[in-house]
């Protein structure tokens, strides 16, 4: 540990796991468990809206979305999240990241309702209505994934930060088993009050006039955790890197840790203010300054998202028709339209309890061992092998009596995904970059994974349609395969500190150094 390093940061880096760890926990990941479960949730109704709003009279098979009004239902809020990603990432530098982070969260609570209360009942309305709320819906979302990661790293201590990180990040996977669980119970409850045929018995009663209800109330509950973090995000003070290396507050900075951690922590304004004149590198973001110390990191973390989120979004919102296609959803002629939607819950369910949820917690428990690079090598080479294992023998894999393999086959992707890049390239991009840059950076990469969202439910709507299931997991395999061979661009942060790692301690100690010689030779700054 440098000695010329600010107190109010060494005793973050060295603070023991405390009370307040846990509560920044909660407070980031639950704005993580709406984030996952209002992107997630919307591909478990789509079927249903289909045959509410698209049942053509008299056709023999249930309705179903138009291939456009699906894809732009599944995207819209990934294009909003990729515009939050960037404004937020970017406000969260100039105005502090505490300021900021409410106004995300209230944006969530606002559009989540609304998105369940799109007018009209003429099926061009509710789409328009349903777009364009969740539009904005993603664009609170996207503000919440630079600032928790950056909030997270900067409030932990050296020893444990990964973990931390990671943690906050789990709470996706919670938001995903959630979203299935309260369709889960919705479906049930609405089924057991309305009973309804399967659509081959009777195309029209098959979809009870209530049905309009539960896909409502599935979006809407996205609000309730966001609302419950409200407050408690609103008494958390800003991060003590923030108001000292930013904002040059040194004096606010040990006083509002001073409070969190328990401890006394001297202010030391005039080493601010030495760094401040000092500062040979005080770079901006488009600067030959800046590429040449971190150009080629900000490459790395936002290329591996891009091409993670391709595969990852692309698994997520097609897995419905995966198990259509290997018979573990029925036909939908065989169906009501509730009951079609509680099996492809139960099955998204199911998917998420045995290998999503528990990848995230290993990446958590492991993270500080192994190193984040090692683990996101292992997650892109697990999952470009376990893709090449369900595409080559597709067909063997739709026989009788195989079907379950390719489902182990399958979930194990999603357990190498959250014990691998999923969980990494959100955490290295909120420890790499100078505290000034931070939040943008990873604004920046986290934006780039949201282009590779959208590419996968856009691209992969018109790819699983036109070349089948077989060779777009075998695309998605080469795209695994590249994001390894990006992995390599980034920096290992794992047991240093954050400015160890983004060249400001360096800068401390330069004008540290500089200040002590000055003294000492009588020169007056």
């Amino acid at each position: 540990m440098a000695k010329d390093h600010l107190n109010v940061l060494n005793a973050l880096d060295v603070a023991k796991t405390q009370w307040y760890h846990f509560t920044a926990i909660v407070i980031a990941g639950m704005g993580f468990f709406t984030d996952s479960y209002d992107l997630f949730c919307i591909s478990l109704v789509t079927k249903l809206l289909g045959r509410i709003y698209y049942y053509e009279e008299g056709s023999n098979k249930p309705g179903s979305l138009p291939s456009n009004v699906a894809a732009a239902i599944n995207g819209v809020a990934l294009c909003g999240t990729l515009a939050g990603q960037l404004f937020f990432g970017w406000l969260g530098d100039k105005m502090g990241r505490k300021r900021v982070y409410g106004i995300t969260l209230m944006l969530m609570v606002i559009c989540s309702i609304a998105s369940g209360l799109s007018f009209s009942k003429d099926p061009k309305a509710v789409v328009i209505t349903l777009c364009f709320f969740r539009f904005w819906l993603g664009f609170g979302i996207g503000g919440d994934y630079p600032l928790s990661a950056t909030i997270m790293s900067e409030y932990a201590n050296k020893k444990t930060r990964g973990a931390f990180i990671a943690a906050v990040f789990a709470m996706q996977g919670f938001g995903i088993l959630a979203g299935g669980m309260v369709a889960i119970i919705v479906s049930s409850v609405f089924s057991a009050y309305y009973p309804a045929p399967p659509f081959s018995a009777d195309p029209v009663l098959s979809t009870i006039p209530q049905a309009d209800y539960v896909w409502r109330i599935i979006l809407m509950f996205g609000a309730l955790p966001a609302l419950l973090t409200f407050y408690s995000r609103m008494k958390m003070p800003e991060t003590a890197r923030y108001t000292a290396l930013v904002a040059n507050n040194a004096k606010q900075a040990a006083e509002d840790m001073s409070k969190v951690l328990q401890v006394e922590i001297v202010a030391e304004p005039e080493k601010i203010q030495e760094l401040e004149k000092r500062r040979g590198n005080d770079f901006g973001l488009f600067t030959t300054q800046f590429f040449r110390r971190h150009g080629l990191h900000l490459i790395g973390t936002a290329t591996t998202w891009f091409l993670l989120d391709i595969a990852y979004y692309s698994q997520n919102l097609f897995q419905k028709d995966i198990f259509s296609a290997i018979g573990w959803i029925p036909p939908a002629k065989t169906m009501s339209a509730l009951e079609e939607l509680f099996k492809i819950a139960r099955a998204q369910t199911l998917i998420a309890l045995c290998s999503t949820v528990p990848g995230y917690w290993f990446t958590v428990a492991l993270i500080d061992r192994m190193g984040r690079v090692k683990i996101q090598l292992m997650g892109f080479f697990f999952m470009t092998a376990f893709m090449f294992g369900l595409a080559i023998p597709y067909h063997h894999w739709t026989l009788n009596g195989n079907q379950i393999f390719f489902v182990v086959l399958y979930s194990f992707t999603f357990f190498f995904a959250n014990f691998g890049p999923n969980a990494t390239t959100f955490i290295v991009p909120a420890e790499i970059f100078p505290a000034r840059l931070r939040s943008t950076c990873h604004g920046i990469s986290a934006a780039a994974g949201k282009a590779g969202a959208i590419v996968g439910a856009f691209g992969f709507v018109y790819a699983e349609s036109t070349i089948g299931v077989r060779y777009t997991l075998i695309i998605l395999g080469v795209i695994n395969f590249f994001g390894m061979m990006f992995t390599f661009l980034v920096p290992e942060p794992n047991g240093k500190s954050l400015e160890e790692m983004s060249g400001e301690a360096e800068e401390e100690t330069t004008a540290t150094t500089e200040s002590t010689l000055e003294a000492g030779l009588g020169v007056r700054t």
